[in-house]
C-alpha cells in the first residue's frame, strides 16, 4: 500500500521531535521532511510535493496562514492540517483558506493520526470548537442566499452534499450511489459553486445548517 507523505512544518524542534515520534507509529505515514518556516513550508512543498503538511500557524516571517493560501493555490490536492497551540482568532481564515483540518496541540495521538489518513481520504479533520464556529458563520448567511443555494440543487447533487456531511469520501460517495468518482467529483464542483463555498467542510456545514442531513 502506498504510504502517505507528511511534511512537519514548525518552528519549535521539541514539537517538531514530537509530531515525528508519533507519526512514526503508523507504518503507512511516512515523513517526507521537517520545516521551521512558512516560507520553507512553501518550498518543500513545491519540491516534494507532499499528501499532507502539518502546518503550525504562528511561524516567523512568512506565517502558516499565508503558507496555506500559496500552497492550496499552487498545489491544491496537497492536504493542509494546522496544529496550534488553542483557539486562534484567525481560524475562519484558515478555513477560508483551504486547511483540510484545524487541530490544537494536545490532541491525542491517536486522533492525529486518524485526522491524516481521514484528510486524504477528503474528510474534514477539525477540532468541536471549529465547527461550531463555521456553523455561527454559516448562519449569517442571509435567508435568500441559502434558499437561492438549496433550489438549484438537482436532486443528485443533494444526496451528494448528504454524503459529504457524513464524512464520505469521494470512493464512499461512488459506491453507495452507483457512479464514478469522476462523477462524484464533476457533482461536488457543481455543488460548491451554486452554494457559493469553497470545500468540503464548508459545505458539510451548509448541509447541517440547513437540515438536509441530521447529526
Amino acid at each position: 500500500m502506498e504510504k502517505i507523505r507528511v511534511l512537519i512544518a514548525d518552528d519549535h524542534p521539541l514539537i517538531r521531535e514530537g509530531l515525528r515520534r508519533v507519526l512514526e507509529m503508523d507504518p503507512r505515514i511516512e515523513i517526507c521532511d521537517e520545516v521551521g518556516d512558512g516560507q520553507g513550508a512553501i518550498n518543500l512543498t513545491r519540491t516534494l510535493h507532499p499528501d499532507v503538511v502539518l502546518m503550525d500557524l504562528k511561524m516567523p516571517g512568512t506565517s502558516g496562514l499565508e503558507a496555506s493560501r500559496v500552497i492550496r493555490k499552487e498545489m491544491p490536492d496537497v492536504k493542509i492540517i494546522i496544529l496550534t497551540v488553542a483557539e486562534d482568532e484567525e481560524m475562519l481564515e484558515v478555513i477560508k483558506a483551504g486547511a483540510s483540518g484545524y487541530l490544537l496541540k494536545d490532541v491525542q495521538p491517536d486522533e492525529l493520526l486518524k485526522s491524516i489518513h481521514d484528510v486524504v481520504d477528503g474528510k474534514p479533520a477539525f477540532h468541536p470548537v471549529v465547527t461550531g464556529k463555521l456553523l455561527g458563520e454559516y448562519s449569517r448567511l442571509s435567508s435568500r442566499d441559502k434558499e437561492q443555494g438549496i433550489n438549484s440543487l438537482t436532486a443528485r447533487e443533494k444526496e451528494v452534499l448528504a454524503l459529504i456531511a457524513r464524512g464520505e469520501s469521494n470512493r464512499g460517495i461512488a459506491r453507495k450511489l452507483f457512479i464514478s468518482e469522476k462523477t462524484v467529483k464533476n457533482h461536488i464542483t457543481s455543488i460548491f459553486r451554486k452554494i457559493k463555498v469553497t470545500d468540503r467542510t464548508q459545505a458539510a456545514i451548509y448541509a447541517i445548517k440547513n437540515h438536509m442531513v441530521e447529526i
